[in-house]
């Protein structure tokens, strides 16, 4: 897998099924496959390889000063999912990026599973960099298997990103400086 990472993807977010807040307490900022909206390095959904993963988004337009309480035009680091989300048995594949406030951040432990809860984020610009591989997409049984294996993902990605490699750093100054309307891979 590593060989086609990191995939740059640049979209809007658009409501999912609802089940990332309401079943399992990790919400996710779900990634528009629509072809009008979608830039994408590696083409369009479709030649997405399947799995979890960990990178870093952006909502919004990039913001210079830190003052504002908003999360918009921030950088987080994310646990993507890119996939059919098997224990649900998902027809259409997606990519839910579950956007992850720092240490110490107000938001940090929100979720009814102690994970982040930002506000909702609908029709805003997403840029997301998948930087890299966690595990298999995997069909789980019962809601507290898939949320403890979502829950490892997200401290998988906190420990993987906590590295300095280079090319981390790079991506995640690509989703920093993006403009957010240029178009990849075309």
């Amino acid at each position: 897998w590593n060989q086609e990472l990191p995939i740059r993807m640049i979209s809007k977010v658009v409501r999912g099924y609802g089940r990332g807040s309401k079943d399992l307490g990790i919400p996710t900022a779900n990634v528009s496959r629509d072809k009008e909206v979608l830039s994408c390095t590696c083409g369009d959904f479709d030649h997405l390889p399947t799995g979890i993963y960990w990178g870093f988004a952006r909502i919004g337009d990039r913001v210079e000063n830190d003052g504002d309480n908003s999360e918009l035009g921030k950088v987080h680091l994310a646990a993507i999912s890119i996939g059919y989300n098997p224990t649900y048995n998902n027809k259409e594949k997606t990519v839910e990026p579950h956007l992850i406030a720092g240490q110490g951040h107000p938001q940090r432990r929100a979720s009814s599973t102690g994970e982040t809860q930002f506000q909702d984020f609908y029709d805003e610009a997403i840029i997301l960099s998948v930087v890299g591989y966690l595990r298999p997409e995997l069909p789980f049984e019962g809601l507290e298997k898939l949320t403890a294996a979502i829950k490892k993902d997200i401290a998988d990605a906190e420990e993987l990103a906590g590295k300095s490699d280079p090319n981390v750093l790079s991506e995640r100054e690509w989703v920093q400086h993006s403009s957010g309307k240029e178009r990849l891979g075309e």
